[in-house]
């Protein structure tokens, strides 16, 4: 049986995105610790999110506005992290209800467990101190380069920033220009000012 399911899995590695085989046993396959990357599509009031986490945590939250989107997600995971990707969405059932708290208003903070291991040396610097900005407040590009170690470094922590794998359980839509003004966001300028509206700030 466990034989069946390496092989299975090594066989849906080489074609990702595709949807697991149709008589794969996903829980199996997690009962087995065979699967090192659990993903789900999760339905949001910003869009549909792809969620992916490994034993360490919640490694990825990505924008999946189309197929192109959840492809690239899951070759990014496969590349950086396992190609034991698979959808088992019950293994994201605790971040799914956590995002549903918070779009609802209900949740200010997020207690998942992060896997950090899609981000390196100062980027993770940048996205750490990020995480620490409260709900309903903002920072600046510099502030966080300062905070990370590096007061002159805003172009890289905008540069971190917009790479973050993390949108909205690392909250890099909290981070504006100098000035107010919104700056960039990967899911579009439109999703950070609808985030940042959800936590009662007013552009």
């Amino acid at each position: 049986m466990t034989d069946a399911i390496e092989r299975a899995l090594r066989e849906a590695a080489h074609s990702l995105p595709a949807d697991p085989p149709p008589d794969l046993d996903t829980e199996a396959a997690a009962a087995a610790s065979l699967i090192d990357v659990a993903y789900a599509r999760h339905d949001t009031p910003v869009g549909t999110l792809v969620l992916a986490a490994t034993a360490r945590g919640l490694v990825r939250v990505s924008y999946a506005d189309d197929e192109g989107a959840v492809a690239a997600t899951l070759a990014q995971l496969a590349r950086g992290v396992s190609p034991r990707v698979l959808a088992a969405p019950r293994r994201l059932d605790e971040a799914r209800r956590e995002l549903d708290e918070y779009f609802a208003g209900a949740r200010r903070r997020f207690e998942l467990r992060v896997d950090w291991r899609l981000t390196h040396g100062f980027g993770r610097r940048i996205l750490r101190s990020t995480a620490r900005i409260p709900y309903g407040s903002v920072s600046t590009y510099a502030q966080v380069a300062a905070e990370a170690g590096s007061p002159r470094g805003f172009r890289a922590a905008g540069n971190a920033l917009g790479s973050n794998p993390l949108p909205i359980i690392v909250p890099c839509h909290r981070v504006l220009r100098a000035g107010g003004a919104l700056g960039g966001y990967t899911g579009g300028t439109g999703r950070k000012l609808a985030l940042l509206t959800i936590e009662g700030f007013e552009a």
